[in-house]
């Protein structure tokens, strides 16, 4: 009998955190897969032509990526742990733009750390607070005809090396 009911639960578990049903409707419903165990994600299964190359586990405190897709906003999201997250979204992006959009920005003092055309890291703070300070970053990638922006997920803290190591996990995949 507990065989039984410990298998009833599993499978309701495993029904309840399916990872969509692959036929393109947007019902509005986020879908969530979890990494493979290898550090490389291949996010072809969410229609994007990119390779997430995961840190080791130990700089992620041993945590799995999780990988949501979020269906109103059309954008992906992964995290692990409290040093990776980060949001990818297919639209062609512009340095220039959030280079400008910073400078106006009222109520925070954003401070450009590193630029290149396809990357802007920058500190974020709030005068008033000291406490408040975040390393944020604006990167561009391109696969084939196709543009992606990846930034980082807003409400994480992260520092310098954070943002180093999620810049350098996202790439095109390459043709097989």
């Amino acid at each position: 009998m507990k065989q039984v009911l410990l298998a009833l639960v599993g499978s309701a578990i495993l029904l309840g955190c399916g990872g969509g049903s692959g036929s393109g409707e947007t019902g509005g419903e986020d879908s969530t897969a979890v990494a493979a165990p290898t550090n490389t994600l291949d996010l072809a299964a969410h229609d994007l032509p990119l390779v997430l190359n995961l840190p080791d586990k130990q700089l992620l405190g041993g945590a799995e990526a999780q990988v949501v897709w979020k269906d109103q906003v059309g954008l992906l999201e992964v995290r692990a742990g409290e040093h990776f997250g980060l949001t990818i979204i297919e639209e062609p992006g512009d340095i220039a733009r959030k280079k400008a959009d910073l400078d106006r920005d009222l109520l925070r003092k954003n401070t450009i750390l590193k630029e290149t055309p396809e990357l802007l890291v920058y500190r974020s703070e709030f005068p008033d607070d000291p406490s408040l300070v975040y390393i944020r970053f604006h990167q561009l990638v391109r696969a084939g005809d196709r543009s992606f922006v990846v930034e980082d997920i807003p409400e994480l803290k992260f520092n310098e090396q954070d943002v180093e190591r999620m810049t350098a996990a996202v790439a095109p995949k390459q043709p097989a």
